[in-house]
């Protein structure tokens, strides 16, 4: 249902090029996956930021008890929901794993009252650290919000939202990078 629950939602795994498909993570029947991030230096681990939300023609509800971040290390045969550092109630999740480090994970999350923002772990994701509060890193999360690591240098990182920002210190500090337009939904890097 296009409004409604739906027991398809979730993240969904193929091998045979896109043949055949086996769902690996499911969360709820109002959760799906906002964003997916794979270690490139190991691809057996993914981080996944799923999100509880609900679009109706006259409300846009954005977060619930399924919001959260998962990863496995086992390619989607067993997930571990991320909690340490954490906001207990999230909306919306981006998430990128860094290639200069894959131990360096960014996160930038939907959540009320100043405990939202960019979060940064230093350990693969078992432990995480709010880096910045600035409502302007989230301030559309209900239609977009992006986080990528820099492939190069492991503390410059980049949030995708109306502006796009940039941060050199590892999420703590972001400038305003200068685009044609307000709009900017999507990064990519050349990773050499």
């Amino acid at each position: 249902a296009i409004h409604g629950p739906s027991t398809d939602r979730g993240i969904y795994k193929t091998t045979d090029g896109g043949k055949n498909w086996e769902r690996i993570l499911f969360v709820n029947e109002n959760t799906g996956c906002a964003d997916l991030s794979m270690d490139m230096n190991n691809p057996g681990v993914l981080y996944a930021g799923m999100w509880d939300h609900r679009r109706l023609p006259w409300l846009v509800r954005s977060g619930g008890p399924g919001s959260g971040l998962y990863k496995t290390t086992d390619e989607g045969k067993t997930w571990i929901k991320l909690t340490s550092g954490l906001p207990e109630k999230m909306g919306k999740v981006a998430i990128d794993v860094s290639r200069a480090n894959p131990n360096r994970v960014y996160a930038n999350i939907e959540s009320e009252d100043g405990k939202g923002g960019v979060f940064s772990s230093q350990d693969g994701g078992q432990n995480w650290s709010q880096t910045s509060k600035a409502r302007v890193t989230v301030a559309r999360a209900w239609y977009y919000i992006e986080i990528f690591a820099d492939p190069q240098h492991e503390n410059t990182v980049y949030v995708l939202n109306a502006p796009a920002l940039v941060s050199i210190d590892g999420g703590k500090n972001f400038q305003t990078l200068p685009t044609p337009h307000g709009d900017n939904h999507w990064l990519w890097i050349d990773p050499t």
